[in-house]
C-alpha cells in the first residue's frame, strides 16, 4: 500500500456537500486494505461560516471561500463538485486542468451541451471523472440487480418507478436555483435523474420514453433575502419570482430488452420526504425497493408449495451487497443508511484513483450521466408534442 496520502477537497458545504465529507472521512472504515492515507485537506463555499461548520464537524483541515482556491491549490489531488448544476461544467474544467480528479453530483450539467462537454473532457483527461449516484450502492438495489442478472426472475415484464419528494410542497420555500433552468431541469434532474440510473441500473438501457407530461404546482415563489442551504427555509422577501421548471412529471420507458416502464416523480409530494421506490417483474418473480425502508427488499418467486407462496421481506445482512465490510456490526438488522453510501462511493473513487482492486463496482461515468440527461431531454421532448415517442441516443 503507497504511504503517499491522497488529498482530498469537496466544493459545496450544504446538505449533500456535508454527506461527501463524511464520506471521504469513513473510507478506510470498509472493505478491506489497500487505499492509501487519505487528507482531508479543505471544503470550500462562498458562505463561509458553513463552511467552516462543515470543515469542523467532518474533520477537515480548513475551510475556503471559493471553488478557485482548490483549483489553485497543488497539494489538492481528488475533489467533490458539489454545487448549482449550471457550474458543474465551468468547475470540472478548471480542476481537471489542474491535475485533480473530479466526482461530480448528479445530475452531470445544467444543460445538454454542458453535458457533452464535459464527456469529451472526460474522454481526454488524464485524470478519473465519476458521477454520485449513491443509490447504486444501497444494498436493497444491488441485491435486486443480482437477481435480475442471474435470471431469477425470469424474463422482465414491467418495471414500475418513482421518486416521491415533498420539499417543494410549501408555497413560501425561496426561490433557490434549484427552481431555475427551464423544463427538465426540475424534479426531474434532482429526483427523477437518481430513479432513472436505477432503473437502467437493474434493467438495463432505455431506447425510447412516450406519454410523458410536466406539471408546476407552485408557479410562484419568494425571493430569498440572503443565502438557501439545501432544502432549508430561509428569510424571504414580499417579492416574487418564476419557478422555471416542472414540480412533477410522469413519463412511460421502452427498454432495449423490449421492457416497458412507468415512471413518476415529484417534488411537492407530501409526506414522502425521500420517496425512491421501484418494483421489477417478471414472468417468474418480483422485486420491489422502497427507500423509507432502506434496510429491506421485498423478493417473491415461484416457490413450489401453494401455500407458502408471496412477497418475502429481506432483511439486509452479510448476504447482500456492501453489507459485508461495510458496516461495523455486519449481522442482519442492524439497518442501512443513504449516508452509508456515500462512504462506499467515495471508497469507489479513491480506489479508482489509487488503482485499487475493489470489491465494489466501480462510479458510474460522466459519459452514463449524459445519458440520463439525454433520457430527460426526451422526456421533455415528449411532453411538448402531446406525449409522442422520442428514441434516446444509445448509451456510451
Amino acid at each position: 500500500m503507497s504511504s503517499t496520502p491522497i488529498s482530498v477537497a469537496v466544493i459545496g458545504a450544504g446538505m449533500a456537500g456535508r454527506s461527501h465529507a463524511a464520506g471521504y472521512r469513513n473510507v478506510h472504515t470498509v472493505f478491506g486494505a489497500g487505499l492509501p492515507p487519505v487528507r482531508l485537506a479543505a471544503i470550500a463555499d462562498a458562505n463561509v461560516e458553513l463552511g467552516e461548520d462543515a470543515a469542523r464537524r467532518y474533520g477537515f483541515e480548513k475551510a475556503l471561500p471559493s471553488w478557485e482556491a482548490v483549483a489553485e491549490d497543488p497539494s489538492i489531488d481528488a475533489v467533490s463538485i458539489v454545487v448549482g448544476n449550471a457550474l458543474h461544467r465551468p468547475l470540472a474544467e478548471a480542476l481537471v486542468a489542474a491535475g485533480k480528479h473530479v466526482l461530480c453530483e448528479k445530475p452531470l450539467a445544467g444543460s445538454l451541451e454542458d453535458a457533452r462537454a464535459m464527456v469529451a473532457l472526460e474522454g481526454g483527461a488524464d485524470v478519473v471523472t465519476a458521477v454520485g449516484y449513491t443509490f447504486r450502492r444501497a444494498p436493497g438495489i444491488a441485491a435486486i440487480r443480482d437477481h435480475v442478472r442471474n435470471r431469477e426472475l425470469g424474463d422482465l415484464t414491467l418495471f414500475g418507478g418513482r421518486y416521491w419528494a415533498d420539499y417543494a410542497t410549501d408555497p413560501k420555500s425561496p426561490l433557490s436555483w434549484r427552481y431555475k433552468g427551464g423544463p427538465g431541469s426540475g424534479a426531474l434532474g434532482d429526483v427523477g435523474s437518481h430513479v432513472i440510473d436505477a432503473a437502467e441500473y437493474v434493467a438495463g438501457p432505455i431506447v425510447s420514453v412516450s406519454g410523458a407530461q410536466l406539471s408546476t404546482s407552485i408557479g410562484k415563489r419568494p425571493l430569498p433575502l440572503g443565502a438557501v442551504v439545501g432544502h432549508n427555509a430561509a428569510p424571504v422577501s414580499d417579492e416574487l419570482g418564476e419557478v422555471e421548471n416542472e414540480d412533477s412529471a410522469t413519463f412511460t420507458a421502452r427498454f432495449a430488452s423490449g421492457l416497458i416502464g412507468t415512471f413518476s416523480v415529484s417534488r411537492t409530494a407530501f409526506g414522502l420526504p425521500n420517496g425512491l421506490a421501484f418494483d421489477v417483474l417478471g414472468v417468474g418473480g418480483r422485486a420491489a425497493f422502497d427507500q423509507h425502508r432502506p434496510a429491506e427488499y421485498l423478493f417473491d418467486d415461484a416457490q413450489p408449495d401453494a401455500r407458502t407462496r408471496g412477497a418475502r421481506q429481506i432483511i439486509a445482512g452479510p448476504n447482500l451487497p456492501y453489507f459485508a465490510g461495510g458496516v461495523p456490526m455486519e449481522a442482519p438488522g442492524v439497518g442501512a443508511s443513504n449516508g452509508d453510501n456515500f462512504t462506499y462511493q467515495a471508497r469507489a473513487f479513491l480506489d479508482q484513483v489509487a488503482g485499487v482492486d475493489n470489491p465494489i463496482p466501480a462510479c458510474a461515468t460522466f459519459a452514463d450521466a449524459l445519458h440520463t440527461l439525454e433520457i430527460i431531454q426526451a422526456v421533455v421532448e415528449s411532453s411538448r408534442s402531446g406525449g409522442a415517442a422520442v428514441d434516446v441516443p444509445p448509451a456510451a
